[in-house]
């Protein structure tokens, strides 16, 4: 459960981390770094994808500049993955809506 988010904070657990995270099957992964720090590349989730997630969820950052790039929406609905984009405050109230088995949420913690 993700207890809070503030521009570069996020608590999960109560635990607090200052970098971008990755959260799968009630596990924290912390410190997610991207090839390109503002986008997202397929090959930046291919760990999410192992799960053989049924829903990611991916926080784009306090003011959502974290762009998803087009081979990774393709790529989900090419595999029935739902993928929801939005800006971090956001998607951590709908990754708190649906956690559970299946559910992978992705946090880009600020721009």
């Amino acid at each position: 459960m993700i207890e809070e988010y503030k521009f570069g904070r996020i608590v999960v657990d109560g635990k607090s981390y200052t970098n971008d995270i990755k959260i799968f099957n009630d596990k924290v992964k912390p410190e997610w770094w991207r090839r390109e720090g503002h986008r997202l590349y397929l090959e930046d989730m291919q760990d999410a994808i192992a799960e053989k997630p049924k829903t990611i969820i991916v926080g784009c950052g306090h003011s959502g500049v974290m762009k998803v790039m087009e081979e990774v929406r393709e790529y989900c609905r090419e595999n029935n993955i739902e993928l929801i984009e939005l800006w971090t405050g956001k998607a951590v109230k709908v990754f708190n809506e649906r956690a559970g088995p299946g559910v992978i949420g992705m946090f880009h913690l600020t721009c």
